[in-house]
């Protein structure tokens, strides 16, 4: 085999664009890396805070360019696909793609398309957000899913989870965030049955996702699940048996 070289570092299938903050990102999380199997490279997007990406619509005379440049960094330093930990930056999917050359995917809402497609007749996705008043048509439209049956609900009247991000504290009650994912999803299922697989729209919904399958008995699909895929089509191994 003849190796090439061009880079400083090699081996990173995946780069994550970060949100600008400083709340602990607990294992699970995308922002901590022992989430992964696999080497990640981060970039924190300056300028991109709550209060902009998802209180503020994400306006792009501030933030866009800053999302392009930090992929294209990214992009040059060898990563193979790039995804962002914002659900809200769906919205920059096709404008960001325009300016680099390997995939990007900007949102676990990429995946409502499939999951629906995966249902049965008669089932719609159930979408959890941090929160639902934010979270618009729009959104939907630049992920693909403007059409697919969906209900949508938000974490943002629950105990811990949503604030916890929107004040950037430095501490955060991991059991209040796990029971308020218990409550909504539940809410979800008693008021939808008919809900037959769940995207969680937030990034910083993994490390509960278990607890959300769990109480609901439907298959769950964030970030993680989309960051993996993604990653596996990079990874693929020699196979081995025998017959």
């Amino acid at each position: 085999m003849l190796a090439k070289g061009g880079k400083n570092f090699y081996g990173i299938p995946i780069g994550i664009l970060m949100n600008e903050s400083s709340f602990p990102r607990v294992p699970g999380e995308m922002g901590n890396a022992w989430t992964w199997d696999f080497p990640v490279r981060y970039r924190v997007v300056k300028g991109a805070r709550f209060e902009k990406v998802v209180d503020g619509g994400l306006p792009e005379e501030e933030l866009l360019q800053p999302y392009i440049e930090a992929a294209k960094e990214l992009e040059a330093e060898g990563v193979r696909a790039i995804t962002t930990n914002c659900g809200f930056v769906a919205l920059y999917q096709e404008k960001i793609k325009e300016h680099i050359s390997i995939p990007i995917f900007a949102s676990s809402l990429l995946q409502i398309p499939l999951v629906y497609k995966l249902l049965p007749k008669g089932q719609i996705v159930g979408v959890m957000t941090v929160d639902s008043s934010k979270l618009t048509p729009q959104h939907f439209a630049c992920a693909g899913a403007a059409d697919i049956p969906k209900v949508v609900y938000g974490m943002q009247d629950e105990e811990e989870f949503t604030h916890f991000m929107r004040e950037d504290r430095q501490e955060v009650d991991t059991e209040k965030c796990r029971q308020d994912h218990i409550r909504v999803a539940a809410r979800m299922i008693q008021e939808h049955p008919e809900v037959g697989a769940i995207v969680l729209e937030c990034t910083n919904m993994p490390p509960w996702s278990k607890d959300v399958q769990e109480v609901t008995g439907r298959p769950v699909f964030d970030i993680c699940t989309l960051t993996n895929y993604v990653a596996s089509a990079f990874l693929k191994k020699d196979t081995f048996g025998y017959m």
